[in-house]
C-alpha cells in the first residue's frame, strides 16, 4: 500500500499517526493541500488521506493507480462518490468516534444559553455586578432543564448520546422525523413528525447529517412554530437552518436562545448572518465540537483498522 495524506493538519500536531503508518507500510505527509496541488501530490499513490480536500473525477481519471480513499471525517461530501464508483475507486470513512466529545459540546451550549453564562459574565467584567443595589445579578431569564422537552433530529450515534445525557438532566426527549422517515417509537422515545415537535420543544438540537431533503431543514416557517423561549443547539452540519431567518427569529424574540457549532461557510471567510454583533443569546463555536485529543486518535485507530480490513 502507497499511502499519502494530504490535509493532515486538520487532525492536529497531538495525534499520533503510527496506526495509520504501520497498516500502510509507511505515510507521506502534507499538512495541508491546495485544490492545485492535489493532482500533483496524489500521482503514483494507491490511497489516499483526506479530511476536506476535494477529489473530483479529473483526480480520479488521471490517477488510474488509485484503488482507496480514507476519509478522516464521516461526511462525503467533498468526494465525488459517483465518479470514484465509477473508477472502482473504494471510499471509507469514519463514523462513532465523536460521541463522548460532541454530546459534551451540545450540553455545553445548552446549559450556557439556560443559564446565560456568558451574558452573566460579560455583564461581571462590565463592573455591572460591582454596581448592582443587591447581592446578585438577575436580569437575564435563566431556564431550568429539569423536567423540559428536549427534541432530537437524528438519533445516530450522537444524537444517543445526547439523550443519554440529558436524561441525566431529567430532561423529557422526544425524536423528530427527518424527510420521509416513519414515526415511530425508537428506544422508547416517540419519534413524531417535525410539524408535531416544534411546538412542543423547549431545546431542538440538530444531529442529522447535510441533504436535498435537510438542507433548510429548520426556516422561518419552522422557527415561528417553536416557543418563544426555546432554544435551538446545531452541532450537526451547516445548511439544516436557514441562517438569515434565525438571525431574524432571534432579534425578533421568535426563539429564545441558539448554539451553533456549524455554519454553511466554513471557515465564513465571506462573513455570516449569524456573525453579527446585535443578535442576542447566541453562541457560535468555530466547529470544533468534535476536536478533542481523545476522538481525534480514534479517528487515527478507526481509519487504521479501515485500511487494514482491505488488506
Amino acid at each position: 500500500m502507497k499511502a499519502v495524506f494530504l490535509d493532515a493538519k486538520t487532525l492536529g500536531d497531538d495525534v499520533n499517526l503510527s496506526p495509520i503508518e504501520s497498516v500502510t507500510g509507511g505515510l507521506e505527509k502534507y499538512e495541508r493541500t491546495a485544490p492545485d496541488e492535489v493532482l500533483e501530490r496524489i500521482r503514483g499513490f494507491d490511497t489516499v488521506l483526506v479530511n476536506k480536500v476535494v477529489l473530483s473525477r479529473e483526480h480520479f481519471e488521471a490517477c488510474p493507480e488509485l484503488e482507496t480513499i480514507a476519509v478522516v471525517a464521516t461526511g462525503l461530501n467533498n468526494i465525488d462518490l459517483a465518479a470514484a464508483k465509477d473508477r472502482g475507486i473504494q471510499v471509507m470513512n469514519v463514523t462513532n468516534y465523536g460521541r463522548a466529545t460532541v454530546a459534551q459540546h451540545t450540553m455545553a451550549l445548552m446549559l450556557a444559553l439556560a443559564t446565560r453564562l456568558l451574558d452573566y459574565n460579560q455583564d461581571v467584567r462590565a463592573g455591572r455586578w460591582g454596581k448592582s443595589e443587591m447581592f446578585c445579578l438577575m436580569d437575564h431569564p435563566i431556564m431550568e432543564l429539569e423536567g423540559r422537552t428536549l427534541g432530537i433530529v437524528g438519533y445516530g450515534d450522537l444524537g444517543q448520546g445526547v439523550a443519554e445525557r440529558a436524561a441525566a438532566f431529567g430532561m423529557r426527549v422526544l425524536l423528530g422525523a427527518r424527510p420521509g422517515q416513519e414515526a415511530g417509537e425508537v428506544d422508547g422515545y416517540s419519534r413524531i413528525p417535525l410539524d408535531e415537535l416544534l411546538p412542543q420543544v423547549d431545546v431542538l438540537s440538530l444531529h442529522c447529517l447535510l441533504t436535498d431533503q435537510t438542507r433548510d431543514l429548520i426556516s422561518a416557517r419552522e422557527l415561528k412554530m417553536m416557543k418563544p423561549d426555546s432554544l435551538l443547539i446545531n452541532t450537526s452540519r451547516g445548511g439544516l437552518v436557514n441562517e438569515q431567518a434565525l438571525a431574524d427569529a432571534l432579534r425578533a424574540g421568535e426563539i429564545g436562545g441558539a448554539g451553533f457549532d456549524v455554519l454553511t461557510e466554513e471557515p465564513p471567510r465571506n462573513g455570516n448572518p449569524l456573525l453579527a454583533d446585535d443578535i442576542p443569546n447566541l453562541i457560535v463555536t468555530p466547529h470544533s465540537a468534535w476536536a478533542s485529543r481523545e476522538a481525534r486518535q480514534r479517528i487515527v485507530g478507526i481509519t487504521a483498522a479501515n485500511l487494514a480490513s482491505i488488506g
